[in-house]
């Protein structure tokens, strides 16, 4: 059978070594390794006397059960290409690999006489079946294979984890006054779009300066139409006004077509019609004319300034540069298209400490390329074993050719030898990052006196104005410090919280957090309720709350009525004043804890709570927004900003406002009759 796939590719790093006759299984990768304990393979290895013990003799025990499903599995593979799943008795894929014959490579596993690493052995144990996809050509097994490893997140597989897209620049094509702007996502909107760029940071710098240099608008396109003067962008030289026609067609289309050759890698050209233009105003002594010019030149060299090193030979490629240290492995990338340095990103993949940089390096790649277009020139540090066959399947996938090298001398050399540097020193941080929060996690668990050191920390707080636009906010901490594609909003549902309780808007949050945990829907029980790093747990070690003592009672009576026992509690009350580091905390069945100000722990716990403040703050800003924008009052004419937020200070919520009488509405500061009368219409239309 031929699996169409999504284009994927990465996991293409690991060989045994190799054993006699016939092709090896691959290096598989386990586990984290904690950068205190990252020695060696001794956990596992340990575990070796207990699976060949219980194997016996005489071929029985979990080993032997794991080779007899993969002898099953031999006999009915196929000598083609393809990609196999080994799966444990609960269904949970252990393993995703590819080969070029997957009968032969499924020997390589059967064979009990060969010696195979500890790590292939847990894993045969732990396999019941295998499940097998015929693909037509090795390329194809790839990025099948490629895309179930970022799909499933099998656990002996290097894993690259990243759940964010990259940033582009939009500059659109569907306005007669095109708008530059920041894009995410499918590029399905009429325009150029110019990309990637490592960070939504870099981005938002290079527009900023784009407009200076260009002048092209980045208001929406309902903003631009209902303007009847320039806004102030216009006012301080980023925008030439098209909305109010400040400036022709004609002028704006030649700024559109300058900022576009400009992104396009056509600098120089655009840097010297903008230095002939500023000389001939000079010349001609329209010095204000020229001032303009100049200061547009000063924003193009403002961005390519900011850019750091821009290569000269070097036209579009992505450079990886893989550093090893500590049981950790650090993959820096660098963007640069068009000439231009257009960012970089450090990268942390989950890979078993015994892989080699190169196998490493070749499984991130084909997984790092799933949802990205791959540029024509990737440049590596290191050499794979696979990338004449990695560079065919990314060539297939972008639809032109794409070399994958790795450079020996030259300027290419000097990009990788650059990355290199970036991608040690991120590692550096990021150990010593880790230890720091290892040693915090200890200190609290003495501190506190907790039954062991925490390794998943949620902290949760509400915001709310008067009881409208009600949110509460879960975050996570863990030993690599925030993990933040584990924070979550909650946009308070029940009709029956009175306005402002915020007992009652925290009991609504616990209750929706943990049912779900005790309780997972379907789609969630069917993926095992894991997180997306399956070494972090989803069960909380330790719940922080914002408050006193009051606070800590009220979440013990709904983690009592949910018959939550394991979770250790603890609330934390400002100190007087809300001075920071003089805050109580509480604990059951204890007295109230004062740390010494100067406490590392007490540190650790301010951060902790300031995030879960931060998170909430920002979540309901955007719900009061949105809210006020969108809540159904901006359909009803007459009815524009401010008393709309008349109606919402005076009534509390939407619904409050809905459920007003027409006197009631009448009473609000600044609602005439006939508006309250247009209000309650449009909550209660007559019928006919």
């Amino acid at each position: 059978m031929v699996h169409d796939s999504p284009d994927n590719p990465d996991d293409r790093a690991r060989k045994a070594p190799p054993a006699a006759s016939d092709t090896p299984p691959e290096r598989l990768a386990g586990p984290d390794v904690d950068p205190a304990a990252a020695g060696g393979d001794d956990e596992d290895d340990a575990l070796l006397p207990d699976i060949l013990e219980e194997s016996g003799a005489v071929g029985e025990g979990p080993l032997a059960t794991g080779h007899e499903a993969i002898e099953r599995a031999v006999r009915l593979a196929p000598t083609s290409p393809g990609v196999y799943r080994m799966l444990n008795a609960n269904a949970d894929v252990l393993y995703v690999g590819k080969a070029k014959n997957v009968k032969k490579r499924l020997s390589s596993y059967a064979r009990q006489s060969a010696p195979l690493p500890a790590r292939i052995l847990r894993m045969i144990a732990a396999t019941v079946t295998v499940e097998i996809v015929s693909t037509t050509t090795e390329t194809e097994a790839l990025l099948l294979e490629a895309n179930l490893i970022k799909q499933l997140r099998p656990r002996f597989n290097v894993q690259l984890r990243d759940d964010k897209s990259f940033p582009y620049i939009l500059i659109t094509g569907d306005h007669w006054a095109p708008q530059i702007l920041k894009h995410r996502g499918a590029q399905t909107r009429p325009g150029r779009y110019f990309g990637p760029f490592a960070s939504a940071g870099a981005v938002n710098r290079t527009i900023t300066a784009l407009q200076r240099a260009f002048l092209i608008r980045s208001c929406t396109d309902s903003f631009f139409e209902s303007r009847t003067r320039p806004c102030l962008l216009h006012q301080i030289r980023r925008c030439a006004g098209p909305c109010t026609r400040e400036i022709d067609f004609g002028g704006y289309s030649t700024l559109v077509r300058e900022a576009s050759d400009f992104l396009s890698g056509k600098s120089h050209a655009v840097k010297q019609e903008l230095a002939g233009e500023m000389e001939k105003a000079s010349n001609e002594l329209e010095f204000e004319r020229a001032a303009l010019y100049r200061d547009r030149l000063a924003a193009l060299s403002a961005i390519q300034s900011q850019q750091g090193i821009n290569p000269r030979t070097v036209e579009e490629a992505d450079v990886f540069a893989i550093h090893q240290e500590g049981g950790f492995s650090c993959v820096e990338v660098f963007f640069f298209r068009t000439g231009q340095n257009w960012g970089n990103r450090a990268y942390f993949p989950r890979a078993e400490k015994s892989f080699t940089p190169e196998e490493v390096l070749g499984s991130f790649l084909a997984q790092f390329y799933d949802d990205k277009p791959p540029p024509r020139n990737i440049l590596l540090s290191h050499d794979i074993e696979e990338s004449e066959l990695l560079a065919n399947a990314l060539s297939i996938k972008a639809g032109h050719k794409v070399e994958v090298t790795a450079p020996k001398r030259g300027e290419k050399k000097e990009l990788v030898t650059h990355a290199l540097t970036n991608a040690r020193e991120a590692l550096g941080r990021k150990l010593a990052d880790t230890a720091t929060q290892s040693r915090l996690l200890e200190a609290m668990a003495a501190t506190l006196s907790l039954p062991h050191v925490p390794k998943r920390i949620e902290v949760y707080d509400n915001s709310h104005i008067q009881g409208t636009n009600a949110v509460g906010a879960m975050i996570v901490a863990g030993p690599d410090g925030f993990v933040k594609n584990q924070y979550r909003k909650f946009n308070i549902k029940s009709e029956g919280i009175t306005p402002g309780d915020d007992f009652a808007m925290m009991r609504e949050v616990l209750e929706r957090r943990f049912k779900r945990l005790i309780n997972p829907p379907e789609d969630a029980a069917k993926e095992g309720n894991k997180a997306k790093d399956d070494d972090f747990p989803q069960w909380p070690d330790l719940v922080i709350i914002d408050g006193g003592r009051g606070q800590l009672n009220a979440v013990r009576e709904i983690f009592a009525n949910l018959g939550l026992t394991q979770v250790s509690l603890m609330s934390v009350a400002k100190g007087p004043d809300r001075d920071a580091g003089r805050e109580t905390l509480f604990m059951p069945e204890r007295e109230a804890i004062k740390l010494e100000p100067r406490d590392p722990v007490l540190y650790f716990i301010q951060r902790l709570r300031d995030e879960a403040h931060r998170f909430v703050i920002g979540s309901h800003r955007k719900l009061r927004k949105k809210d006020i924008r969108e809540a159904g009052l901006q359909e009803i004419p007459g009815i524009g900003p401010s008393r709309k937020r008349a109606l919402l200070h005076h009534f509390g919520t939407l619904k409050e406002i809905e459920r007003a009488s027409i006197a009631d509405l009448g009473k609000v500061p600044g609602v005439s009759a006939e508006s309250a009368r247009r209000i309650f219409e449009y909550f209660h239309p007559q019928p006919g």
